[in-house]
């Protein structure tokens, strides 16, 4: 049971910074681990280190039989991971009621919402998709599904309504949470009339959504729904209170005000027990078909993963201020914002703006004005900060720990980052995962680890990887080849929601007996890992994936588009950027106008970061002699490199000279 508390708090575990700082919560997690220990020795025993990191979380049954069981080999039957089965707890109550109560972190604490979503009808088991931008509602929300056993699909507020649509239809949510709207920077989105836009085309897809609960983030309460007890908008918004086209649109026989659910609700619900392996959320990620994958995790196993990681590659301290600048409709923002934190007790800020804005110095404002002492960014973010120079960088004397996460980072950036913002004296921790991973499988432990600028590192504790070659077999020694893992940790990745049969054929399919992560891999002469980038037809945009197929599907769907590339090209900022190829319909010209028209239909059917960066009108692509269009020359034709290499099995050999000669011009 949890006292009520405003519900702008989360007192007890996340202290949320808007302006002025709320009093922090001190104390963090039980768990112990040796950090010092050797490579050899993070792989050994790994039940019994599981086992004993367990015995600091809350459990109603104990588990029964082997602590983690598996099969990772096609051949030899259906893949599975279970980690302790037969145990069950509840996620919410290890991270809200065991620290206010047991560990004394707060007396007060913001939740209410599992009684209201209990009053739709929303039970064990059931989807609930939320759509929000980065305020503190969305970790409340996210607890209350799990508190009663829901199985929460955040979908990342960039997104379109089409991508909205897609991922409630795909999981058959029952209810929609989302927001009036949100500034990103100084522009304006509309939350709201996207999700509308996302839920009419669920009906149109044959699945009503009942209910829509909106949070009031900016704008006034509709007419007759709140009355004078609503709090004020945290941020008034005259555009969306009044202005044509820009007014929050409102539906009586859908849509619900938080504000008003709130008022009258029991200030108490038991939690509800799940079993280990119940499913805890789904979180879609890009697929090489185009069609985005479920990834599903499940209760017990990626709660002990994401705290001991948290606890572990953070070093956290009781008087930790830690931030993570990710959003939490990725991986990252699930993972080391809410659930991580929350299981260590620790302090987090909470950020919802961009890096750059107002003004390029902005992070470390944030970091100086609230004594942020562990630090945690994208490559992305690091590098177009690099380009405005280190004057805007000032006052970070109470950093102690830097993370990078998303995307390899590139040694010049982690120089900076290291010299610069580090002061040359703050360890960083270049950590590799995946949304399917939960947590961190590869990555420096702070103070513990000699650095290399741009290598992940080791393996954490439990995590056994192997560099494949083509053939499948084992790479001893430096090597380079596919990465894989041999045998699963906790917070793995259970199925891909709906699909078990998709879940085996994408990680297990072409290696049987080991989890492929699709990424390219090189060890050095002192085992430490390189990761060199995805080895199949995705794209790592500002550390988001992005399948090639999505984006070359969307641009076919325009009428005067007969056939699309689409393939990746170095950018200095995002890591990679978009270079479409586009082959016409016969009797239609390109031009600057249908160019945005198709760069417009990317956003709408996607999201903002699918936006191409380049589209070159393309008569004929390069392909072989049974149609297979030839990547590899695409890549070389958007970077302008003239060594092609093996071209025999290409059909036409005067396409790629004509596309050398229209190629746009690519400045950065």
């Amino acid at each position: 049971m949890i006292s009520a508390g405003l519900c702008c708090r989360l007192h007890a575990q996340m202290t949320v910074f808007r302006g002025k700082r709320c009093k922090a919560a001190s104390g963090c997690s039980s768990i112990h681990v040796q950090t010092d220990a050797s490579p050899s020795d993070r792989s050994s025993c790994p039940a019994e280190f599981w086992g004993d990191v367990a015995k600091d979380f809350f459990w109603k049954t104990k588990h029964t039989g082997q602590f983690l069981d598996y099969n990772f080999d096609v051949t030899k039957g259906e893949i599975y991971i279970k980690c302790m089965e037969g145990a069950s707890t509840n996620i919410c109550y290890n991270l809200l009621d065991r620290n206010v109560h047991e560990k004394k972190l707060a007396d007060k604490v913001a939740f209410f919402w599992s009684v209201c979503v209990c009053d739709f009808s929303v039970k064990k088991g059931d989807r609930v998709s939320i759509y929000m931008p980065m305020v503190v509602e969305l970790v409340v929300a996210m607890l209350a599904c799990v508190r009663i056993g829901a199985v929460h699909s955040i979908v990342f507020a960039g997104f379109s309504a089409e991508s909205l649509c897609e991922r409630i239809v795909d999981s058959q949510c029952c209810l929609l949470i989302t927001a009036d709207g949100f500034y990103r920077g100084d522009k304006l989105i509309n939350l709201k009339l996207l999700a509308d836009e996302a839920l009419q085309k669920c009906r149109d897809k044959g699945f009503p959504v009942g209910r829509c609960i909106m949070l009031k983030h900016l704008s006034k309460e509709p007419e007759g729904i709140l009355g004078s007890q609503s709090p004020p908008a945290k941020r008034p918004c005259p555009d969306l209170q009044g202005k044509p086209n820009q007014e929050v649109p409102w539906n009586p026989e859908v849509d619900l005000c938080w504000h008003a659910l709130l008022r009258g609700v029991s200030d108490e619900c038991e939690p509800e027990w799940c079993d280990s392996e119940d499913p805890l959320f789904i979180l879609y990620t890009s697929g090489s078909t185009g069609k985005p994958k479920g990834v599903l995790h499940t209760v017990s196993g990626y709660m002990l993963y994401t705290a001991t990681t948290f606890k572990v590659v953070f070093d956290h301290q009781p008087d930790d201020v830690y931030w993570c600048t990710a959003d939490i409709g990725w991986i990252t923002g699930h993972s080391y914002i809410t659930y991580g934190p929350l299981a260590n007790g620790a302090t987090s800020v909470l950020f919802e703006g961009l890096p750059t804005y107002p003004d390029v110095s902005r992070m470390w404002e944030i970091v100086d004005k609230y004594n942020v002492t562990k630090f945690y960014t994208a490559p992305t973010a690091i590098r177009l900060l690099m380009k405005f120079g280190n004057e805007p960088v000032y006052k970070r004397s109470s950093l102690k720990v830097l993370g990078t996460v998303g995307e390899p980072i590139n040694p010049e950036a982690w120089q900076w980052y290291y010299n610069v913002v580090g002061e040359k004296r703050c360890p960083i921790v270049d950590t590799f995962w995946q949304t399917e991973t939960g947590g961190h499988v590869l990555t420096p432990l702070p103070a513990a680890t000699p650095m290399k600028p741009g290598s992940a590192t080791l393996p954490f504790f439990g995590v056994v990887p192997a560099i494949l070659n083509e053939s499948g077999e084992e790479l001893e020694g430096p090597s380079e080849g596919y990465l894989v893992f041999k045998q699963p940790w906790p917070g793995v990745m259970r199925t891909v929601y709906g699909s078990h049969e998709r879940f085996e054929s994408t990680y297990f399919k072409k290696f049987p007996g080991y989890y492929v992560t699709g990424d390219g891999c090189r060890r050095d002469k002192d085992g430490y890992f390189w990761v060199t980038g995805r080895i199949d037809d995705m794209l790592n945009v500002s550390g988001h994936l992005l399948s090639t197929a999505e984006v070359e599907s969307s641009l076919v769907e325009h009428e005067a588009v007969a056939e699309a590339a689409v393939v990746g090209r170095p950018h200095p900022v995002k890591g990679e950027s978009l270079y479409c190829f586009v082959t016409l319909n016969d009797g239609v010209m390109y031009n600057s106008e249908l160019e945005a028209e198709l760069k417009k239909q990317v956003r709408e059917k996607i999201g903002a970061i699918a936006t191409p960066d380049y589209i070159q009108n393309a008569p004929g692509l390069p392909k072989t002699r049974s149609g297979k269009i030839m990547r590899r020359l695409l890549r070389k034709i958007a970077c302008d490199e003239r060594e092609l290499g093996d071209v025999s099995t290409l059909a036409d050999s005067t396409v790629v000279e004509q596309l050398f000669q229209n190629r746009c011009c690519t400045a950065v």
